[in-house]
C-alpha cells in the first residue's frame, strides 16, 4: 500500500479569457495565456498562471499576484470560480496533497496588448480550440471554466467585461459568437437583446464609417443583473 501524503498545499491558479481574431480581419476567437513550468513536476509542459498561496494572503490577492508576475494584466473582471482537489491530481510521489483554488478573470482585447510578464518567453496565448498538453488537470479546469463562461453569458452582463462602455449590437454579437462557439442570427440576437431590456441605445453612433453609422449602446443600470443563485455559481462536480 501506497504511503499517506505528509499534508495538504493550498495554490490559487487563474483563468484568463481574451477576445482575439485568429488573423488580422478575422472574428475574434476565445484565447487565454499559459505559462511553461521551468521545473518538475511536468517540466516543459503547459500550466494554468499560479502559484502556492501564502501564509499571510487573501486568495483573490494571491490570484492577483500571480496574474500580475506571469501576465502583467489586471482584469476587472476576477471571479471565484471553482476548488479542485481530487486525490489523484497531485503527481505520483508527491509530497503534499496540492488543493488549487481557481479563479477566472476576464479582460479586453486592448488589455491584451499589455500582458508581457516578468518571463515573457515562458508566457504565451493560445486559442481556446487549439491548446497544448497541459501539466496537471488543467485540461479539466479550462473545460470547466468553458462551460461556466458558455453558461453565464445566456443571462448575465459578463459579456461587458469583453467590451467598453458603449458598443454596437454587432460587437456584443461577436463577443456571445466567440464564448458560445457558433455563429448567431443577427435579426435573431438583435430581437432577443432589445427585448430583454438589458441595453439600452446611447443616442451615439460610432463615427468614421463610410455607410450608415451603427447605433451605440450600453447596459442598462436600472435593470439588476439576473442571478441564478450559488448552486449554479459553484456547482457540485465539474463537468469533464
Amino acid at each position: 500500500m501506497g504511503g499517506h501524503p505528509e499534508g495538504i498545499a493550498l495554490a490559487v491558479s487563474t483563468v484568463i479569457f481574451a477576445l482575439r481574431p485568429d488573423q488580422p480581419d478575422a472574428a475574434p476567437g476565445l484565447w487565454l495565456p499559459l505559462v511553461r513550468r521551468i521545473r518538475p513536476p511536468y517540466e516543459g509542459d503547459w500550466a494554468l498562471p499560479g502559484g502556492p498561496l501564502t501564509i499571510d494572503e487573501d486568495l483573490e490577492d494571491a490570484a492577483a499576484r500571480t496574474l500580475g508576475d506571469t501576465t502583467a494584466l489586471e482584469p476587472g473582471y476576477l471571479e471565484q470560480l471553482y476548488a479542485f482537489g481530487t486525490l489523484d491530481r497531485s503527481p505520483e510521489g508527491a509530497k503534499d496533497r496540492v488543493v488549487s483554488i481557481v479563479y477566472w478573470a476576464l479582460v479586453s482585447s486592448d488589455e491584451v496588448a499589455s500582458s508581457v510578464g516578468a518571463n515573457p518567453e515562458n508566457v504565451s496565448w493560445f486559442s481556446v480550440d487549439d491548446l497544448p498538453d497541459l501539466a496537471f488537470d488543467h485540461d479539466v479546469i479550462i473545460e470547466y471554466a468553458l462551460w461556466r463562461l458558455r453558461n453565464k453569458v445566456e443571462y448575465s452582463r459578463i459579456a461587458h467585461a469583453f467590451l467598453g462602455d458603449t458598443f454596437t449590437l454587432a460587437e456584443l454579437r461577436e463577443v456571445h459568437e466567440a464564448v458560445l462557439g457558433r455563429s448567431l442570427d443577427p435579426a435573431n440576437f438583435r430581437r432577443q437583446i432589445e427585448s430583454s431590456n438589458s441595453v439600452v441605445p446611447t443616442g451615439k453612433r460610432v463615427l468614421g464609417t463610410s455607410y450608415r453609422p451603427p447605433r451605440l449602446y450600453r447596459y442598462n443600470t436600472q435593470v439588476p443583473p439576473v442571478d441564478r443563485g450559488p448552486l449554479d455559481r459553484l456547482p457540485r462536480k465539474p463537468r469533464p
